[in-house]
């Protein structure tokens, strides 16, 4: 029998992907919101495709607000948007 492969729905777009073709952010028992690149961390995940415009429409739909139930300050957002063009180069 095939193995189940974990699917996970963009916050920003919707789409449903495999949990290898997204990206995680991670709420973390200390509130903090972060870009958790191994998937490993503990704390609350909300998936992103791997696409910038995924995370502005995030932003704009405040999907991250509602998979962590909080508000998301801007300086939140610019700085995984920040993570995310790093990481993207």
């Amino acid at each position: 029998m095939a193995k189940k492969i974990p699917m996970r729905q963009c916050v920003g777009c919707g789409e449903m992907k495999t949990k290898k073709e997204m990206m995680r952010v991670l709420k973390t028992p200390e509130e903090e919101i972060v870009l958790d690149k191994t998937g490993k961390k503990n704390g609350r995940g909300a998936y992103l495709c791997m696409t910038k415009e995924c995370l502005v429409k995030a932003r704009k739909n405040k999907g991250l607000e509602r998979s962590f139930k909080m508000s998301i300050p801007n300086d939140v957002y610019d700085s995984l948007e920040k993570e995310f063009d790093e990481e993207n180069g």
